[in-house]
């Protein structure tokens, strides 16, 4: 019954998912940031260094959109597989989705190794900065297959309803990581490249509970050899729904990049900015993505189960709390952006001249929900098309032109590139939601009406 989400209150299920991924999301969070917290206190160096790793942020980023698009995609449809009752599928799905991601990662770290240099330095890097970016990446790369398999996979364990566990894979790499991060910086006096070494350790240790628990006895769905070989349907589904996320993350990767590019014409000083800003966006929308992450299995699952009503009920409840939620950091950033600011850089300079850049960058922070409640719909419900458009709609159409543009424009230069940000976010969450809202509640209430001539669609007892 736990792992059943058709039965109970979808509410519940939807909280019982989300806390335990918000913690782990919240966990991972402090994972990344404590690199970046640590190192932005070096003596003698903070800002370059900070700088530095704001220049790896793309490539990282890229990283990431890979394993969101096997992760994502195979998860998602093993979710709405599990729903259906077709276990076998589910099974195949994760299967190739492992087969796939170890073979991603491989190439990639080849790749990343290979354009190392004229990369960062296509990315905004100088002579100064380079030093850093290219220690901190040049180990961060090694871990990379135990990155994508840790983070990959853990959507399956997730899409099996294992919540709880799925948050300690997070937390066992987290937590190492953090306890580590000093020992390496400043015990060994390894500065930057210590950060890296206690990255890579973490994931190790992450990727190696995700293995042991997809392979071990509680598992609901099993790896099959017969199923090695990735199958030619099965991959071209994943990708169709993984592509969204794919393309959310790659855009993240661009409007990054184009930032980096942009901004370093003004001075190393805001990149590093927009190192502390994007550093801040990942707590702030933590609740949020949380809320969204927990319901996508949930909406999946009743989706392929044929419960058009419990979907419809799961939207509503996950659009309600996280725009709640995002209200609340928004006031918070606007009221106190010195306060956010200060546990990564204590330099004067980068203070002074962020805090108008950070009250710029979250000036409609509250219109964000709109976006992740869209697009994680769209991925749940199997439409592939629409989140894929709305990915690319905000990030490459709205940001990435707005960030060439405004600089040269009302005197804004440099802050420009943060005014990108509130633009794009009205813009593109209002037509990612109302176009959500539109397709999906139509094909919801057709579905409901059709189920109910059958006599096939029950009320379950009234949610308190």
């Amino acid at each position: 019954m736990e792992n059943d989400f058709s039965k109970g209150s979808v509410r519940r299920h939807i909280v019982s998912q989300a806390i335990p991924l918000t913690v782990a999301q919240l966990v991972q969070i402090i994972y990344n940031l404590t690199d970046r917290i640590y190192i932005g206190h070096l003596p003698g160096a903070s800002g370059l260094a900070l700088t530095g790793i704001g220049l790896v942020f793309p490539v990282v980023t890229l990283i990431t959109a890979f394993t969101t698009l096997f992760g994502m995609g195979g998860g998602s449809i093993c979710a709405i597989a599990r729903g259906a009752g077709n276990i076998g599928r589910a099974e195949k799905i994760m299967t190739n989705t492992f087969v796939m991601l170890c073979s991603t990662a491989v190439l990639l770290t080849a790749l990343c190794y290979i354009f190392k240099r004229p990369v960062l330095y296509a990315l905004g890097a100088s002579d100064a900065t380079y030093e850093y970016a290219g220690q901190y990446l040049s180990i961060y790369l090694a871990g990379t297959l135990f990155a994508m398999v840790s983070v990959g996979m853990n959507w399956f364990i997730n899409a099996q309803g294992f919540a709880k566990i799925g948050m300690v894979t997070v937390l066992c790499g987290a937590v190492l990581n953090i306890a580590l991060d000093p020992v390496f910086i400043f015990g060994f006096g390894l500065g930057i490249r210590g950060a890296a070494i206690a990255t890579v350790i973490s994931q190790f240790v992450s990727a190696a509970w995700v293995i042991r628990f997809l392979f071990g006895k509680r598992t609901l769905l099993r790896f099959r050899r017969r199923y090695i070989i990735p199958d030619r349907t099965v991959a071209k589904d994943i990708f169709s729904l993984g592509i969204a996320g794919f393309i959310m993350n790659g855009t993240n990767c661009l409007v990054q990049s184009v930032c980096n590019i942009v901004l370093s014409g003004y001075g190393d000083l805001f990149v590093g900015i927009m190192t502390v800003v994007n550093s801040v966006r990942e707590i702030a929308q933590l609740p949020v993505s949380g809320i969204a992450s927990g319901s996508q299995p949930v909406l999946g699952y009743n989706y392929g189960a044929n419960r058009p009503d419990r979907v419809k009920s799961g939207i509503k409840f996950s659009v309600g709390i996280g725009a709640a939620i995002s209200v609340l950091f928004w006031l918070l950033i606007m009221l106190f952006p010195r306060a956010f600011m200060m546990p990564f850089t204590s330099d004067p300079e980068m203070l002074a001249d962020g805090v108008p850049a950070m009250r710029l960058y979250y000036l409609a922070f509250f219109t964000m929900v709109l976006q992740f409640s869209g697009q994680h719909t769209f991925t749940s419900l199997g439409m592939a098309k629409p989140a894929i458009f709305f990915s690319l709609f905000r990030k490459v159409i709205l940001v990435v032109p707005l960030t060439f543009l405004l600089p040269h424009l009302f005197g804004l230069e440099a802050y420009g590139v943060f005014a990108a940000e509130p633009v794009s976010n009205i813009i593109g969450g209002l037509a990612c939601f109302i176009t959500m809202i539109t397709l999906v509640w139509s094909k919801l209430t057709k579905m409901e009406q059709a189920l109910k001539k059958k006599g096939e669609l029950t009320d379950d007892i009234p949610e308190p």
